[in-house]
Order: structure tokens, then sequence, then C-alpha cells
């Protein structure tokens, strides 16, 4: 009389714990790291790139100071200048020799104002290439994104197509960070 107790989930054992299930879940885990490895190194190219062009704008602001020290030896020279025109001819070499202290001056400050804004160029170029693989590795995040919900997607209908396309989503972002990463090495 016995015929034993009926449990649902023994008749479909290998379904539940393995096969599909199993490959979903394992690739879930392993696109839930990378992303989160790729979410970081986007975030280290960010701050890096923030680095950089707060670099170049203090550079700038440097340059700034330098140019606007050039001006006040400029205005200094020149006024040596008018001082020297309005005095008799026995009193100008004192003022000639001031006039050419600045115009020394205001060629160092310019060669270093100069410097300044090339540095601050240069920097300004470099946090802008750093755009570019930030933007590939946001990308590559964004498909493993969409290959986890794709996965999970899976699980509830069991439709091994959607799998493949949550595989090739992986691969994708995967591709893509790799570009990033090591595209311009």
């Amino acid at each position: 009389m016995s015929e034993g107790v009926h449990i649902p989930h023994a008749e479909h054992g290998s379904s539940s714990g393995g096969g599909l299930a199993r490959w979903v879940a394992i690739f879930t885990a392993i696109a839930a790291t990378c992303g989160g490895l790729i979410g970081h190194q986007a975030e280290e190219v960010a701050n890096h790139a923030i680095l950089v062009k707060n670099e170049a704008l203090l550079k700038k602001t440097d340059a700034a100071d330098q140019w606007a020290y050039y001006q006040a030896v400029s205005t200094k020279s020149h006024l040596m200048e008018l001082a020297m025109s309005l005095v008799d001819e026995s009193k100008q070499a004192g003022f000639r020799d001031e006039i050419a202290k600045y115009a020394k001056q205001k060629d160092e400050i310019q060669a270093k104002a100069n410097a300044l804004e090339a540095a601050s160029a240069k920097a300004n170029d470099e946090s802008a290439a750093l755009s570019v693989p930030r933007e590939k590795l946001m990308y590559a995040l964004a498909l493993l994104q969409i290959a986890i919900s794709i996965a999970s997607v899976t699980m509830l209908t069991g439709q091994r197509w959607l799998f493949a396309l949550a595989l090739i989503s992986g691969l994708g972002g995967l591709a893509s960070a790799g570009i990033a990463l090591w595209g311009n090495a």
C-alpha cells in the first residue's frame, strides 16, 4: 500500500542542479566579477584624467601669473624709457641699465610662461586621451550588465538561445575592455 511520497523535483533533478542552470550560474558569477574589475579600472582611469586635468589648470594659472608679472615688468620698462626721455643725456645712463635689466627679465619671464603654457597643453591632451579608454571600459561594463540580465531571463524561460546571446554580449564586453586596456599599448 505504500507508494511513497511524491517529490516533484526528484523527476527533474538533472535540470535544477545541473545543465543550463549550472552554466548560467557560473557565467553570471564570472560576468559579475569581470564587471566589478572593469568598473574599478574605469574609475581609476577617470581619477587619473581628473588629476591630469587639475595639473593642466594649475599650469595654466601659473602661466597667467607669469604673464601678469611680464606686464608689470614691461610697464616698469616703459616708465624708465619715458623717464629717460625727460632727463638730460648725462643722467640717462642709469635708465639705460634699468631698461636693459627689464628687457632681460621680460625674456626670462616670457620663456617661463611659454613653458608653463606648453606643459598645460600637454596635460590637457593627456587628460583628453584618457577619455577614450574610459568610454570603452564603460561600454564593456554595460555589455556585461546586459549579459547578466539576459542570463537571468534565460533562467526564467529556459531558452538556451538566450544564454547564447548572453555569452555573445559578455564576450563583447570583455573584448571592449581588452581594447581599452591593451589596444593602445
